[in-house]
């Protein structure tokens, strides 16, 4: 198996990573404690970080319950500028030389701040994150997602700054939040919009509801990704003899090359998958799907990159060369322009892992 050290080395590129879901712990604290904010169950950093880390067990719904403090501490400009730098310099940290990062403005208004304003101070704390991860050593790009909430009304509003600030470190849109009884349909005005505005969109499927939310995604949204999309595995059949037959959404999926944001960790402890080592991710890659790894929510799901990469070469016996088969997935499936994206896949993602091979090789 591929040592830590090295796992921890390789470059890394992330689809689908919340803001206000990998928080660091004391930052939650500080800011509360600056902000009058006394809503959290635990007020020292080791009893708060073991809540986080297990009161997510159970469900999806369970799970999303704990995003109420951290978004309760993202109010302020200097909140989200300080959330999203860290959040830039932590990825860098752990090897991610690209990441698209995903938040819901519409939850940041509490103290009166407009859209505009949360936008511009996340797009500008990604920033200020980037450079002081490049004086670290360590380089990095960020593209945001503007996530809308699928349980509100606000998602034209959102497509349409979207496409605002997409020059200005926007390069796509998201709906997120309960996915049961909340179809990406009832927000199609917004897909409607961003199709015409030639934006890029994914949408939140196929996490906690099964095949008809990708259905939908797909064939009504016209979803470019699927953010989860780890119940494709329910229009799989593995048969008696070992061989494999695809439903006709599943076959549709994979001939599309439609791209599944899979997040393991997540799924495990959301009950989408019952282990790591049973997480679908390892039929799909070996069925070739267009399959890429991610984190969620580090903070709730206790989790990086390189945990998630080594968690899969203990379940798989994975290597360098399918470490770099999902690093190259994602990076193609990324919302930035062509011409970045091959720029990223041969000037570093491709000698990073030569690099790795080589040293291995000799020793």
């Amino acid at each position: 198996m591929l040592s830590a050290d090295i796992i921890k080395r390789v470059p890394k590129v992330l689809l689908h990573d919340h803001l206000d879901g990998g928080v660091r712990v004391a930052t939650i604290l500080e800011l509360a404690h600056q902000q009058g904010y006394t809503a959290l169950p635990f007020d020292n950093e080791p009893e708060l970080t073991h809540w986080f880390h297990t009161a997510v067990q159970g469900s999806l719904e369970i799970y999303l319950e704990t995003f109420a403090h951290t978004v309760g501490v993202m109010q302020t400009p200097e909140a989200l500028q300080r959330v999203a730098s860290e959040c830039a310099q932590d990825l860098a940290a752990d090897g991610v030389v690209y990441a698209e990062v995903r938040f819901a403005p519409e939850q940041h208004m509490q103290q009166g701040l407009s859209l505009e304003d949360i936008i511009e101070n996340v797009l500008l704390g990604f920033q200020q994150g980037e450079s002081a991860a490049r004086s670290a050593g360590n380089t990095i790009r960020i593209g945001t997602l503007l996530d809308a909430m699928r349980m509100s009304d606000r998602s034209m509003e959102i497509a349409e700054l979207v496409v605002k600030y997409r020059d200005k470190g926007v390069v796509g849109f998201d709906i997120a939040g309960k996915e049961d009884g909340f179809p990406p349909s009832e927000h199609i005005e917004a897909f409607d919009y961003l199709r015409r505005a030639n934006a890029h969109y994914t949408i939140h499927a196929g996490e906690a509801y099964g095949l008809p939310s990708i259905w939908e995604a797909i064939q009504i949204c016209g979803a470019e990704r699927l953010g989860h999309g780890v119940r494709i595995v329910d229009d799989i059949t593995v048969n008696a003899d070992g061989s494999v037959t695809l439903g006709d959404l599943a076959s549709y999926v994979r001939d599309r090359r439609i791209p599944l944001e899979l997040c393991p960790k997540s799924n495990v402890d959301t009950h989408a998958a019952p282990s790591i080592a049973e997480h679908p991710i390892g039929l799909l890659r070996k069925l070739n799907f267009r399959v890429t790894v991610n984190t969620d929510n580090r903070l709730m799901s206790d989790t990086s990159m390189t945990y998630e990469m080594t968690e899969l070469c203990k379940a798989f016996d994975y290597g360098l060369r399918d470490l770099e088969w999902l690093t190259i997935n994602a990076m193609k499936s990324a919302f930035i322009p062509f011409d970045e994206r091959l720029s990223i896949i041969n000037s570093v993602i491709k000698p990073g892992y030569a690099k790795l091979k080589s040293e291995i090789e000799s020793n």
